[in-house]
């Protein structure tokens, strides 16, 4: 019998696995502790809605979840709007001077109580479906310890781009992947998600406050050993970048290697 035949012949049963396969999955992540952390820096006029749509969806799709504002020294108040939502299950991490985003997603890391924890940034560029998706990678990819999402991966990743933008953003990337030695797709997407143990083991050695910080996640969980994995993501929410690219291009180059020089060292 051909190949093709025998596996004609078994395509119920595997069906009928995978069925399985996915709904025991689903509910693994169903039963997830999750944390979401979401840094924040002068984002008053938008984080009311931020913080009412991430509360509403994860309410929904983990029972068991937190939800961790970390205002970064902001000046307009925006932790003090989400504090007066009294939302369950969610709390905010105030702290002064600004310190950069790297220094904010740390200390919400490092705060967080999750077996997965993840984060996304107050504009919710990445809708909200990306959170279930990478807690299923967790729960089908038991060895995993990092997820990182990829818009070159996806095929509508830079949808809503300008030519010069996807452009620029793209050149970007590849010469700081290139710098950094890394092999991965998009090192500086703001989506990324990683089990409790691997949080606690990268964030407590970061020492990056800046934007620059994602290189030195990256630089620590492959030092660590642990495994990395890409999720397809596409932008559904623009807004301008705060990355000047050529200025912050050398400026990052140079954070590169001061990074790279201590993860080494360390």
């Amino acid at each position: 019998m051909s190949a093709s035949r025998r596996g004609a012949q078994c395509a119920p049963s595997v069906a009928a696995h995978s069925v399985r396969h996915r709904n025991v999955n689903n509910q693994k992540c169903e039963s997830m502790k999750l944390s979401l952390i979401v840094p924040m820096y002068n984002e008053a006029a938008i984080i009311e809605a931020t913080a009412h749509t991430y509360h509403e969806y994860l309410s929904a799709a983990f029972p068991d979840h937190e939800l961790i504002f970390v205002d970064d020294g902001s000046a307009d108040d925006c932790g003090a709007k989400v504090e007066a939502l009294a939302l369950p299950k969610t709390r905010v991490i105030r702290y002064t001077p600004n310190q950069g985003k790297g220094n904010a997603v740390k200390t919400g890391m490092l705060a967080a109580a999750g077996e997965v924890r993840m984060f996304l940034d107050a504009d919710i560029a990445y809708g909200t479906e990306v959170i279930a998706q990478a807690a299923k990678l967790f729960a089908e990819h038991p060895e995993a310890a990092v997820v990182i999402g990829s818009r070159p991966l996806h095929p509508e990743g830079y949808a809503g781009y300008t030519a010069v933008r996807k452009l620029a953003s793209k050149t970007y990337i590849k010469v700081l992947n290139v710098a950094g030695g890394f092999r991965l797709s998009d090192s500086q997407c703001g989506c990324k998600a990683y089990r409790g143990d691997a949080a606690q083991a990268i964030f407590s050695r970061t020492e990056t406050k800046g934007f620059a910080f994602d290189f030195e996640t990256i630089l620590w969980a492959q030092k660590l050993g642990f495994r990395i994995l890409e999720m397809p993501v596409t932008v559904v929410n623009h807004r301008a970048s705060k990355v000047h690219v050529v200025r912050d291009t050398f400026k990052m180059l140079k954070e590169l290697r001061q990074i790279r020089s201590r993860v080494k060292k360390g």
